[in-house]
């Protein structure tokens, strides 16, 4: 299966998806809108650093590049998606901008550096979600102001940890949208 480049330079441009059922890619629909949503968020997609964990096909971490990231590392713990990873970027030619790591998304070492944005697509009812996002504030993922996004499935209650506050939360089918922040930003109202 393959997905397209919503927007940016690589607008239109095909990417392919992990063979078999143990990846979920995110709809072009709910992509396009979520990358609306970053584009005109705080802090800016654009010039940002994007952290794609839980990666999949990549295709967020290169949406990202496409429309103006200057860095998108993305994490994904099975062979099949790193490998997919890595065929994407070079069917793109992103290989300066873009890195893949194969590691587990709940058990990362220390940062190389903050990121600007945060975007975590585990399984849906898998229960990674919190021990992910615990592990990007105690390991230095996330830069003081990040945005970070989770999806989840439309219905899967979310609970963030002790540190993050949920901002705002967008339906798309059967997927949500969850916008958090860290508490030191918690006075933010809005995405």
């Amino acid at each position: 299966m393959s997905l397209r480049i919503i927007a940016g330079r690589h607008r239109g441009r095909r990417i392919e998806t992990p063979k078999g059922l143990a990846t979920r890619p995110t709809s072009e629909r709910a992509r396009e809108a979520l990358f609306n949503i970053l584009e005109h968020g705080s802090p800016p997609l654009r010039g940002s650093r994007f952290l794609d964990l839980f990666a999949g096909s990549g295709a967020a971490g290169l949406e990202a590049l496409s429309r103006g990231a200057v860095e998108a590392l993305m994490i994904d713990q099975a062979n099949a998606a790193v490998t997919t990873i890595r065929a994407n970027i070079e069917v793109l030619g992103e290989r300066e901008r873009a890195k893949v790591l194969r590691a587990d998304a709940c058990r990362l070492g220390a940062a190389p550096h903050p990121f600007d944005i945060a975007f975590l697509d585990p399984p849906y009812g898998s229960g990674l979600l919190v021990p992910a996002l615990e592990g990007l504030l105690t390991q230095g993922w996330l830069a003081s102001e990040a945005a970070i996004v989770a999806e989840v499935a439309a219905r899967e209650p979310v609970t963030p940890p002790p540190g993050f506050v949920i901002l705002d939360e967008r339906r798309y089918g059967a997927a949500r949208f969850v916008f958090l922040r860290t508490t030191a930003e918690s006075g933010r109202t809005r995405f």
